[in-house]
């Protein structure tokens, strides 16, 4: 059975977001993903290993070149299961926006 890396754990790494937005815009090889940052290659292609695990990044190879491309499908899986959480905020805050208006409603009156 294979086991994949955990997308909010691979997000949760400032570099790997930054790789994540660079390759939001466009594919890139790895080479100029790592000219991006001061770390050396090597931990930059451990980052890249690490969010093409969990399928946040998909490796395209061209000729002798290896694209790597930002796979949205699998971002929005973690966006729509965040989701359900900011509905549940937006109910509480929805009703906690009435009590108060009736409290501000109730103190005018006095």
């Amino acid at each position: 059975m294979e086991t994949r890396r955990d997308i909010f754990q691979a997000i949760a790494d400032p570099t790997r977001r930054v790789i994540l937005s660079l390759l939001s815009i466009q594919a890139l090889t790895p080479g100029t993903i790592a000219a991006s940052f001061d770390s050396s290659r090597q931990t930059i292609s451990k980052h890249i290993q690490i969010l093409t695990e969990c399928q946040l990044v998909v490796e395209e190879r061209v000729g002798r070149e290896i694209f790597y491309h930002f796979n949205p499908l699998k971002m929005k899986e973690a966006a729509d299961y965040i989701d359900q959480f900011r509905e549940m905020w937006e109910v509480k805050f929805r009703k906690m926006d009435t009590i108060l208006e009736k409290l501000k409603s109730k103190h005018k009156k006095r």
